[in-house]
């Protein structure tokens, strides 16, 4: 090997790690997890047996289950799933030098 080269080499191990930062601070990570949280939560209310599913579980093409309208997968999850995204916004938004 050369001594161009192994002082290349040098210069890039030396150089690697010292100028790394993250590109987001520790208060937008936390953010960041509440709203993904907050995203996976309003999905999971929303699931739930199909509009032909009986109470027994069996799929029956002339029965209508009246609970797709619940309150939880009208409301409730898509307002959750809203603002999950709400606070992944002000994550990617916050000043992550600002104290």
């Amino acid at each position: 090997m050369s001594t161009i080269h192994k002082q290349n080499i040098t210069k890039l191990e030396s150089s690697k790690g010292s100028d790394f930062t993250f590109l987001f601070g520790k208060r937008n990570y936390i953010w960041m997890g509440v709203g993904i949280a907050l995203i996976a939560l309003g999905f999971i209310l929303m699931t739930g047996a199909d509009a032909n599913t009986t109470p027994d579980g069996t799929f029956d093409p002339t029965y209508w289950n009246e609970d797709i309208y619940s309150w939880r997968r009208i409301r409730l999850a898509p307002f959750l799933v809203i603002t999950g995204f709400i606070v992944e916004i002000y994550a990617i938004l916050i000043n992550p030098t600002e104290k």
